[in-house]
């Protein structure tokens, strides 16, 4: 009898562990039909407009005017009552018509013959009389998806992309008689052009999130994903064991790929956009001051022979991003995507420096202060004053 009655409560713990568990969703459901039903907030309404957000996060110019993608940010539902051109209203069409929702979408299209070269200032004005401004810098023809531009700009990204990163690889055979003074030396200076990149990833990835709506918490979202991708890779790379040789360089050329996705990014949406246009010497610029990032690659392998596919490897996956991101960035930019992409390389990058920080110390028999050597000081500010200087070269 005690043995049956021990069965029966047995049985009955889980179905009461799974009330408590459903309990508070039927709270929170009520609590919310009532809300919705009942409007309490309606005693507070003092005939106030309600707050309202726009942001325009792309631009089209082609020969049918200006159209620009906006997202609803405001506290309700938003309608587009009228649109101004340089000060002039002009009759627009919404795609889809209506209301824009919260985070909703929608597309704006103007008839407006915009001039080449010169800058254009656009307004939309609610139905509250709420205005949002959104300049165009200067007007170009927006790049359309053709085999011809498609192959212009993986050209270009694989110029400033893979061609720097392979030939930093080309180093590996005179730097594989390297000593441990010149070992140390180039996994500081990984460490030290590592941790400009890191700065450079981040900044840019918060002047983005500036620029996106701000129902995506742009500093916030910056910051959880470069974690969430620090975390993650950690918890990758730590399965089994500290990484060391033609592992620890696949993660090196990790994290510069997702760097240089993001660079790729902002390259293509300033082509888009008109800011910018890159001459010769930027792109010069650009691949001299990527060429390091293919010795630090070589330098956690240099004590191994990998085969040359191997190599190839390693250059696509730390350069090749750059030509995804031209592409992504021209065709269908928007600026919170641009943020995560660079955010989640921040988290990357930082990952690298951890791991051949630990590179290090294992070299110098797991102690911190084998840090603090010449060799490693002198790597480590090498690094970082190379590529301060070379990106004076790429900053527009």
């Amino acid at each position: 009898m005690v043995e049956n009655t021990k069965v029966v409560a047995d049985e009955r713990a889980p179905r009461a562990s799974l009330l408590w568990l459903v309990a508070p969703f039927v709270v929170l459901a009520a609590a919310l039909w009532w809300l919705v039903a009942a409007d309490p907030l309606a005693g507070f309404n003092n005939g106030a407009p309600p707050v309202e957000n726009l942001t325009v996060e792309r631009t089209i110019l082609d020969q049918d005017g200006l159209r620009l993608l906006v997202r609803g940010g405001g506290s309700e539902a938003m309608h587009i009552a009228q649109v101004q051109v340089d000060a002039a209203y002009w009759q627009f069409e919404q795609t889809p018509p209506g209301p824009i929702e919260r985070a909703g979408t929608a597309w704006i299209s103007v008839p407006f013959p915009w001039v080449l070269g010169e800058a254009h200032n656009v307004t939309l004005v609610t139905n509250t009389g709420a205005t949002f401004e959104h300049e165009i810098p200067v007007a170009i023809a927006t790049p359309v998806a053709t085999s011809g531009a498609l192959a212009s700009q993986a050209l270009l990204g694989a110029f400033v992309g893979i061609l720097p990163v392979a030939i930093g690889l080309m180093f590996y055979p005179a730097l594989r008689g390297a000593g441990p003074w010149m070992m140390s030396f180039l996994l500081a200076m990984t460490i030290g052009l590592l941790g400009f990149l890191l700065i450079d990833t981040i900044e840019e990835a918060l002047e983005f999130a500036a620029a996106s709506a701000p129902l995506f918490q742009g500093s916030a979202m910056v910051i959880l994903a470069a974690a969430a991708a620090f975390l993650i890779l950690m918890a990758i790379s730590r399965r089994e064991r500290r990484p060391s040789g033609l592992a620890l360089a696949t993660y090196i050329a990790l994290g510069i790929g997702l760097h240089n996705l993001g660079e790729g990014l902002a390259i293509g949406a300033a082509f888009a956009a008109g800011a910018a246009g890159l001459g010769t010497f930027l792109v010069m610029g650009f691949t001299l001051h990527n060429i390091t990032e293919g010795i630090a690659i070589a330098a956690p392998i240099l004590k191994t022979r990998p085969p040359l596919s191997r190599f190839a490897a390693l250059a696509l996956l730390a350069g090749g991003p750059a030509v995804l991101g031209i592409w992504l960035g021209s065709l269908a930019y928007a600026p919170h995507w641009s943020a995560l992409a660079l955010a989640i390389g921040a988290g990357a990058i930082l990952q690298v420096i951890v791991e051949v920080s630990a590179a290090l110390t294992r070299a110098n028999e797991e102690r911190l202060a084998g840090l603090l050597t010449t060799p490693v000081l002198a790597g480590a500010g090498s690094g970082v004053a190379f590529m301060y200087l070379t990106a004076m070269l790429v900053k527009i």
